[in-house]
């Protein structure tokens, strides 16, 4: 008979120590079929950022003399002139530019995103874990660079220091990650107080030890699926400075210019022009949207 509870006891024991919080959080993720098809879309956004250049029967930057002047007939979709989604005004295939947009506004995204992330992060866990007059200084200076209009600051970067992809990402970095370093600094305040905190101050563990092996692998969750969401706010961003003429200049382009350009064609008859980068630009965002939703539910501890 005690053998027999044993067995039970051991078998509910491996059980329980099978599930940890990720490999619980990443079943209930793909339970989410939402956010599993964002994924997938993701991927193939990627693959055709990454390899869509060798498909493309035109280079981004070569011209073909032929359509233009003749955009509405000759520069429209067709498999036969090469220009997989047409042409633009000028003669440039669209496919190509779609491809080296799609490249560019992805790489603001992620560098953004990854920018704030990690500025953030160490940012406000250091301010949560000193706590005191320390975390006050700290988030005051939050507090007045996060009211200072974000679109403001990067127009004036990148009119003062010039239209480039470097200023892009300076001005994108320079306020980006304030609204991260204020979550993480909240979750900081109610981790810091735990048994694992205060057993490692007391075995001498340095402070910037504690913060970077014990603070910030507890807020992983949290960082995580607010870094999906920051993702498309940096592409929105970017996009938007585009859409004004700030910020990718040519012979590069990206999804807000290419939206520009096509906004600007729509009364000739020419909607390819608009309708395809607003097509990626749009399944971009939503797929971010929902994989950042997939995430907030797959690591709920309410929902275990």
């Amino acid at each position: 008979m005690a053998l027999v509870i044993n067995k039970g006891a051991a078998a509910s024991l491996k059980e329980v120590s099978g599930r940890s919080l990720w490999a619980d959080a990443r079943i209930r993720f793909f339970k989410n079929k939402a956010a599993v098809a964002s994924l997938i879309v993701l991927v193939l956004i990627g693959l055709f950022a990454a390899f869509g250049q060798h498909f493309a029967a035109w280079s981004n930057e070569e011209i073909n003399w032929a359509v233009i002047g003749s955009v509405e007939t000759l520069g429209r979709p067709s498999f036969e002139s090469g220009h997989f989604f047409g042409a633009d005004p000028l003669g440039r295939d669209l496919y190509a530019r779609t491809v080296q947009g799609t490249r560019v506004s992805l790489m603001v995204g992620l560098i953004g995103a990854g920018v704030a992330v990690l500025v953030g992060t160490l940012y406000g866990a250091t301010a949560g874990y000193f706590g005191g007059r320390i975390d006050d200084i700290m988030m005051r200076i939050v507090d007045i660079l996060i009211a200072v209009p974000y679109m403001f600051v990067l127009s004036v970067v990148l009119v003062m220091f010039g239209q480039s992809l470097v200023m892009l990402f300076i001005g994108i970095g320079l306020i980006s990650w304030l609204e991260m370093a204020r979550i993480v600094r909240a979750q900081t305040l109610s981790i810091k107080n735990k048994e694992f905190v205060e057993a490692a101050q007391a075995t001498g563990v340095s402070t910037p030890r504690i913060i970077l092996r014990h603070i910030v692998p507890n807020l992983l969750g949290v960082v995580a699926v607010y870094a999906t969401l920051l993702v498309p706010n940096m592409i929105i961003f970017e996009s938007f400075v585009s859409f004004l003429g700030l910020g990718v200049q040519e012979p590069s382009t990206s999804w807000g210019a290419l939206i520009a350009e096509g906004a600007d064609q729509m009364l000739y008859g020419t909607l390819w022009q608009l309708g395809y980068p607003l097509f990626f630009f749009v399944i971009t965002l939503f797929s971010f949207f929902f994989i950042g939703d997939g995430l907030r539910d797959a690591l709920d501890p309410k929902d275990r």
